[in-house]
């Protein structure tokens, strides 16, 4: 139901046309302001479970937006992707990789000549010494391959528990759970929890979802934060499972108007991967098309890496 009106959003063009299909027509949600009843802890993760469910219907499709083909080149491409887009990592993965193709060519890198070609993804000079310095632990304490523990990957320059499920979930198949920014917030607009440390939300969701909906759950809700729930204008009018959401109504309830504020192929326009994998609903993005800035796009993966 979900998947085939998504993918008739994505074939339509962009416009008034492609977002009034995108998503299924939700059950109708509690008035915006109006008090709920007391939740108890069950039927929180009852409705919770409901959302999970949702979300694999609407976004079958859900994958990682950075472009790669090895754990080294995910694991890079995460270290980059703290305070900007992944659009913005996509484009300059290929250069970096064509330069630096190992973890032993990257390890021996000029600094001055890494920040160059990285420049773009900003923080550029921090982040050359911790891509230099992963690089360095991998090539000699790993014997150049990427470790597919978390307890190894955290040990790792410039990696923390987020890009180390990110790396462990998608080329390893280690469930885990990506805490960045749209994670977080909608696990407390959907009522999962209260915490604001990303490490206290992971464990929070943790106790709600089965470890082997861990990492596919993490992509449907940031697909979902980056799509329809979004930081500073949600399309609560747009969203599909406003009927079960606490949250309803913090953002544009009139549906033609959130079915403006639809972004990406919900919206009848590009993702964020320049080679998106099969079944993708949208048009991959341009190797050559402008890249918003982290204030624009919402700071892709705001958390620390």
């Amino acid at each position: 139901m979900a998947e085939s009106k998504v993918r008739k959003a994505a074939a339509a063009p962009a416009g008034k046309t492609a977002r009034k299909t995108a998503g299924p027509a939700a059950p109708a949600p509690a008035k915006p302001g109006k008090p709920r009843k007391p939740e108890s802890h069950l039927a929180m993760v009852r409705r919770a479970r409901k959302i999970n469910r949702a979300l694999a219907e609407l976004y079958p499709y859900a994958h990682p937006e950075l472009d790669f083909e090895s754990p080294f080149e995910l694991l890079v491409a995460t270290v980059l992707s703290a305070q900007t887009t992944d659009l913005r990592v996509n484009q300059t993965t290929p250069a970096l990789f064509a330069t630096y193709p190992t973890p032993e060519a990257l390890a021996a890198a000029v600094p001055e000549e890494l920040e160059e070609i990285i420049r773009p993804t900003g923080f550029f000079r921090n982040k050359a010494k911790s891509l230099i310095g992963l690089s360095i632990a991998l090539r000699d304490n790993f014997g150049g391959e990427v470790p597919r523990t978390l307890e190894q990957m955290v040990t790792l320059p410039g990696v923390g528990r987020k890009t180390a499920n990110v790396v462990l979930g998608n080329a390893y198949g280690v469930p885990g759970i990506t805490v960045d920014t749209h994670f977080g917030r909608l696990a407390r607009r959907f009522g999962w929890t209260a915490e604001e440390d990303p490490v206290a939300v992971e464990a929070a969701v943790a106790e709600i979802f089965p470890k082997s909906e861990w990492t596919m759950l993490s992509h449907r809700v940031v697909f979902h934060g980056r799509r329809i729930c979004h930081s500073r204008k949600p399309a609560c009018g747009a969203c599909p499972i406003a009927a079960l959401c606490p949250s309803y109504g913090v953002g544009e309830i009139d549906p033609e108007k959130a079915a403006g504020l639809l972004k990406y192929e919900l919206g009848g326009e590009p993702g964020q991967r320049l080679r998106p994998p099969a079944g993708y609903p949208g048009q991959p993005a341009r190797a050559s098309a402008p890249a918003v800035t982290a204030a624009e796009g919402e700071g892709e993966h705001g958390v620390t890496a």
